[in-house]
């Protein structure tokens, strides 16, 4: 059996984006978005999954997403 794939679907068409989001206390009230990451998501069904931006190579990202 071939575990690569969306795990909610199998489809191996997947894309990824880059996003930033804000913080908690100081940076939410003032739309400080301090946080990147790099979203992976099926094309087929949307299943997404965030990697911390500082701490993935996003070179490496879909692998991660593919098992």
């Amino acid at each position: 059996m071939d575990s690569k794939g969306c795990i909610k679907c199998g489809s191996k068409d997947a894309a990824q984006k880059e996003v930033a989001m804000t913080g908690t206390g100081l940076s939410k009230m003032f739309d400080i978005q301090n946080n990147q990451f790099v979203v992976v998501y099926c094309k087929k069904c949307g299943y997404s999954e965030f990697y911390n931006k500082n701490a993935s190579a996003a070179s490496n990202i879909l692998d991660l997403f593919f098992g």
